[in-house]
């Protein structure tokens, strides 16, 4: 059953809190299309690769993770960024994009949603904007097993910092490019700490603390919420939705 553009933009915005957060884009739609969407696709970042598929599957609208319009980007329309924004307004598709705010959601959000598919029990947040999670295992595991159901989890090995025996039983985690979140999570009672990527930093960080440190890619660790935002966007507001995952190994 179509919903309007502007429909499922408030209900997304009133779902993940978007007023909520300070970020670095603009979380909403991104690039307007046609008024009426039937037919959603989702996947983690707004390449030209995931368009195409979109395209493909007949997509009303995109819905993403990482979109466009940072901070940090050149504001000018040329070259890939005119080839991405030339697809989607050919064939009249929407893109939405939603970053921290999907990176928070208490249930669909890439924290989440992680920590669910590795048992994780959340106790707590951490870090700016309650970005950062906490939480523990029932059963401890050694760092290597904990590393192993990890690398089971998001199909892809992960980097491993830390003492192959040593037990893991308390968490941090915060999907993506959050290393720099690991000088909080140190300080903090914990055995481990995940996140996507590494920076040189924390191999020192993680050896004189005695915490281990898992970076388990960026793309991997945030595939799951974009797409059981769109799995509830189905259920709740009757749309078709397709999950279109293509892995990055950054």
């Amino acid at each position: 059953m179509p919903v309007t553009r502007r429909e499922l933009e408030n209900y997304i915005g009133q779902l993940l809190a978007v007023d909520r957060f300070r970020d670095y884009a603009p979380n909403g739609l991104q690039v307007e299309g046609k008024d009426a969407i039937g037919r959603i696709v989702t996947g983690v970042t707004a390449s030209l690769a995931l368009i195409e598929a979109a395209i493909e599957q007949g997509a009303d609208a995109l819905i993403v993770h990482h979109g466009y319009f940072w901070k940090s980007e050149d504001p000018c329309i040329t070259r890939t960024k005119r080839t991405r924004l030339a697809r989607l307004l050919a064939h009249d598709i929407n893109l939405f994009a939603y970053h921290l705010p999907l990176d928070a959601h208490a249930e669909l959000g890439n924290n989440a949603q992680l920590g669910a598919r590795l048992g994780l029990l959340p106790t707590g947040r951490f870090a700016e904007q309650d970005l950062g999670w906490l939480g523990v295992q029932e059963q401890p595991l050694s760092f290597t097993a904990f590393a192993r159901r990890v690398e089971e989890v998001l199909g892809r090995a992960p980097l491993e910092i830390g003492e192959a025996d040593k037990l893991v039983q308390r968490v941090a985690w915060c999907t993506g490019g959050a290393q720099g979140y690991f000088h909080e999570a140190a300080a903090l009672d914990i055995d481990c700490f995940l996140t996507g990527e590494a920076s040189e930093f924390v191999t020192h960080l993680a050896n004189e603390s005695g915490i281990g440190y898992i970076a388990a890619g960026h793309h991997a660790t945030e595939q799951f919420g974009i797409a059981a935002l769109g799995e509830h966007l189905a259920t709740t507001l009757g749309v078709e939705h397709v999950h279109i995952d293509l892995p990055n190994p950054v």
